[in-house]
Parts: structure tokens; sequence; C-alpha cells
């Protein structure tokens, strides 16, 4: 059978298999007769799972090297559908965005981008639900066929701050489902924001309340689930009360990512599994009613990203930076991102040329965001959810 013979029968299995999923979840509470196995069982016990392992992983790495990019790339993620032997072996071909720049699972989005070039997404707002849609693609005119939705944000306005919800769904922003995936809050002027991530750092130690712990407690939902929130990032915008010209200044301090990572021969943390792997550790431990906790990777030198210092052009009379096409609007929201050796300083002109992160407009309601190592694409999306908070003080 030809490779997409083989594809499209995992496909259709897979749907069949989603079908059941959501059929038992609308009748969970309703008495039905004895069914016959359910098709992932049938997966499971069908020819695919007894191919022997030298096969399957030749049949994976074609496939793996044939498909690169949405939404073909969806053959792969069929292949790790299929069953527990075809999962294991595409787990084993499939490589991290690091090293392909590809984004495959959703553990991607945690995992750090290329080092030699940046992986290129837009940003599509609804003003109307104050949403957030982040796709995977080339161009925005191309978002029916080559790009993928791949994370999602809500903004929430509360008395003193806001808060943006982020999900792997556009209509799911619950904190206790499994689809969120972290969060970013500000403070009440918006010069301020946390990012929050729903898994501690990858081998980072966690600071709470000020002291160094390897585990930490959890906050329990309505639902029962327990929910974490580690403290990855502090993003500051510089106060401008003065109104003096020039555009927005902000730093971000990457709590999770030691400035090591960018040096020569570093690595940024790189988690494989989704998931928490603290919550058995700490389960025991009821928190206290009332008592707030502050939750923070610990890093001896974190990352330091300030914003490229833009130039004065004189013909147009405005603030410019080289984006190099992928920017078209005139607008106080874009920015560029580099690495500060030296927090307290200025950025060196070698700094300079290498941009980590780049947002910019280029429609009413929609912008590019390019990331690259050693930033994740969760990482560089709450970055740039920051800029769509009101800052009455910064500009």
């Amino acid at each position: 059978m030809p490779f997409k013979g083989i594809i499209g029968e995992l496909k259709r299995i897979g749907n069949k298999s989603r079908t059941r999923r959501q059929s038992e979840r609308k009748y969970r509470s309703h008495i039905a007769p004895e069914r016959s196995p359910s098709p992932a069982a049938l997966v499971q016990q069908s020819q695919w799972a007894n191919l022997p392992p030298e096969l399957l992983h030749d049949i994976i790495q074609r496939v793996e090297d044939s498909e690169t990019s949405w939404p073909a790339r969806q053959s792969v993620v069929a292949c790790a559908a299929a069953c527990r032997s075809w999962r294991e072996a595409t787990l084993e071909v499939v490589r991290t965005p690091e090293q392909c720049g590809l984004l495959t699972f959703p553990i991607s989005l945690k995992q750090p981008g290329p080092r030699d070039f940046p992986i290129q997404c837009f940003i599509k707002r609804d003003r109307a639900t104050s949403t957030y849609r982040l796709y995977l693609g080339l161009t925005p005119a191309l978002a029916g066929d080559a790009s993928k939705l791949i994370l999602a944000a809500r903004k929430i306005r509360r008395t003193t701050k806001s808060e943006f919800l982020i999900s792997l769904a556009t209509d799911d922003f619950s904190q206790s489902s499994n689809n969120y995936v972290g969060k970013l809050r500000s403070n009440f002027l918006g010069t301020k924001f946390v990012m929050y991530d729903n898994q501690p750092p990858h081998d980072h130690a966690i600071q709470v309340n000020g002291q160094l712990h390897q585990k930490r407690q959890s906050k329990m939902v309505s639902s029962g689930k327990s929910v974490h929130n580690y403290n990855v990032a502090t993003i500051t915008y510089e106060l401008n009360v003065l109104r003096t010209r020039g555009p927005r200044r902000l730093q971000c301090a990457m709590h999770s990512i030691p400035i090591s990572a960018i040096q020569e021969g570093g690595t940024a943390p790189t988690p494989l599994t989704f998931g928490n792997c603290l919550d058995k550790q700490f389960s025991s431990t009821p928190m206290l009613k009332g008592k707030k906790e502050t939750c923070r990777a610990s890093t001896k030198d974190p990352v330091i990203l300030k914003n490229k210092a833009p130039r004065w052009h004189e013909q147009l009379q405005c603030w410019c930076l080289n984006f190099k096409g992928r920017v078209t609007v005139a607008s106080v929201k874009n920015f560029q991102l580099v690495a500060a050796a030296d927090p307290w300083q200025d950025v060196s002109a070698a700094e300079q040329d290498k941009v980590l992160l780049q947002f910019g407009k280029i429609g009413k309601d929609i912008f590019t965001m390019d990331f690259r190592y050693p930033l994740s694409a969760f990482q560089a999306f709450a970055i740039c959810l920051s800029t769509f908070g009101t800052k009455p003080v910064c500009e």
C-alpha cells in the first residue's frame, strides 16, 4: 500500500476515535448496551501495530522528511496517533524546533526555536471578543491553506489588573482545562507584566516566597484539578511621564533561561513532555486559604532582552527599524528584541545585529511575529501580548 493510502487510513481511524470520544462525553450519564472494541483498540491490534521496528522507523522517517509544512504536517501527527508503538517511534524521529525549525506537537510550543533562522508567525486580533490568535505560516492570506492555529489568548480586565489567558483552543480558556498553557498578568498601569507557565521550567529550581524549593504547592480549582502557575519571565516598560519624544522601551527578564544559553556552547531548557512532574510530590500539602504564593523560576543570571534602539529618519520624520519586509505599517507596538550581556548598559553593536524576536503591524488587526532561539513560541507570544495592554504612562 502506498504511503498516501497508509496515512489516509490512519486519519480515518483517528476521526472515528475522536467522534467516539465526543459521543461518550455527551452521553456520559446514559446507560448504553455493550459495544464492540473501540477503534483505538482495533488500531493497536491491527497490522500497523505489528510492523517490524526497523520498517516502522523507516516509514515514519520518510513521512517526516516529506511533510515539511502545515497542513501536510498532519500526516506526522496521524502517525503518532495510530497506536503506542507508532507514537514511540514518531517521538524518536521528530526533532525539536531548535534542531529542525518545525513545530509539530504541542510540546514544541514550549521548546526553543531554531538558532540560525526565525520561525515566522502572525497574530490576528479580534476586538469584539478580546481574543488573539497565533498562526504558524508565511502570510495571513494563506491562513486557510498553509497556516495553522497554534495558540490563542483572551484578555480579561479586572479592577486592578488585566490578564491574558493562553490556551491551545480558541473556545476554552479555563485554567482547569487541559488546553491551558499559561497566562500573562499586568499591573494597574500596564507597565509591568508577569509571564506564568503551567509547568515548571526544565531542570531549574523553583523560588517560592523568596526560598528555593524543588517543588511547590498547587492551587485547587472548583473542578478538583490542580493548577500550577510558574513565574518564568517579567516584562517591564519604561515610564515616560514627561512625554518625551521616542518609542516605547521594554525589558524582559527571562527567569527560566540562563545567560549561558546564548553563549558559546550553551543550551536553553527544553521540556520534553507536557504536564507537571511535581504534582505528586506536593499534592499532599494543603494550601493556606487566603495566602498568595509567588513561584518563580530561579536562575543565577537570567537572559535579559531589550528592544533594539530605532533610528530617526529625517525624511520620513519617524522612528525606523529594519524588519526586512515583515512589517509594513507604522505603530507604537512595533519592536525588535535583542539579548543584552549587561542589563545595566546599552546593547552593543554586535548584540543589535542578532534579533531574537520581532513583532510588527501589517494590517488593522494583523501582526507578524518572528522568534528564534532561545525563545519558545509560548514565550514569544506572551511577550507580544504585552504590547496590547493599555499604557497611559509609557507613551
